[in-house]
């Protein structure tokens, strides 16, 4: 038994170091530099993505309902040690900023595969997954736990402009 035990310890220890950390650049993220639009319920909505440039992308998003902004959000992709983080801020018309000025919402990359990123809450609560389903087309799945912890998901489907 003592011998089986030892045994697990050892398989347990040997997999984990042997699984691989994700390592990514911003060049990895190309796939999702454009100008995208959808029309959507809560309004028109586009969002462009520059080209990495440095250490940094950077977007800007704009919903637009009955010719009348809903809201926007600015996000910076930074290349922080191995991997991207994504940070964002959303703001209401008259640039209002729904988060602390000192601390924007921040989404390490936690998966890629060829055209997918996958960005997540270190606490679990939000995941935003980009993928370019084909030149002209890139998916946006929002997965937001609400207050009482359930998940909701949100598909965004845009088009290139």
């Amino acid at each position: 038994m003592k011998f089986k035990t030892i045994l697990l310890v050892v398989l347990v220890s040997a997999l984990k170091s042997n699984a691989q950390e994700l390592t990514a650049s911003l060049k990895d993220l190309s796939f999702m530099t454009g100008n995208w639009f959808q029309k959507h319920e809560w309004g028109d909505m586009e969002e462009y993505w520059s080209a990495p440039m440095g250490d940094c992308m950077t977007s800007t998003f704009r919903c637009v309902k009955d010719g009348k902004a809903v809201f926007y959000e600015f996000m910076i992709i930074e290349q922080t040690g191995k991997i991207p983080v994504m940070k964002l801020r959303h703001f209401n018309p008259g640039s209002i900023g729904w988060e602390d000025k000192e601390h924007p919402q921040s989404f390490p990359l936690v998966q890629l595969v060829q055209n997918k990123a996958v960005f997540a809450a270190a606490d679990g609560s939000l995941r935003l997954s980009y993928v370019r389903s084909a030149t002209d087309k890139l998916d946006i799945t929002l997965e937001e736990k609400d207050k009482k912890g359930k998940l909701n998901t949100t598909v965004f489907n845009l088009t290139r402009r």
